[in-house]
Order: structure tokens, then sequence, then C-alpha cells
């Protein structure tokens, strides 16, 4: 009766160390943050230059 006794709890351990899982390290990146400064014109004249798109919405 007492080997199955030891029986029991070395298969009720065993059953119990089955259910553990390693995981290796994690590493979180953030993406980078990118911040373009606009573009100021200074002066009287316009300048001769317009980006795609500006004139039809009246900016140059």
């Amino acid at each position: 009766m007492r080997n199955y006794l030891v029986v029991a709890i070395v298969v009720s351990s065993m059953s119990a160390l089955t259910a553990c899982a390693v995981r290796g390290p994690s590493v979180t990146v953030e993406p980078p943050k990118v911040i373009v400064p606009g573009v100021i014109v200074e002066g009287q004249g316009h300048g001769k230059h317009c980006p795609p798109g500006q004139a039809k919405k009246g900016k140059c």
C-alpha cells in the first residue's frame, strides 16, 4: 500500500512540473518620432517656386 502512495506522489509531482513554461527575455521598441518643422518664408516677394498642389489652394 505504501508503494502506491509513493507512486501517486511521484506522478502528481511530475504532472505539476509539465505545466511549466520557460520564456526568454523580450524587448519592446517604440517607433521613432519624426518632427518636421514648418517652412516659413519671410520677405516681400513670394519667390517663383510653388510646391505641387499649393497654387490650387491659393497659398502661392
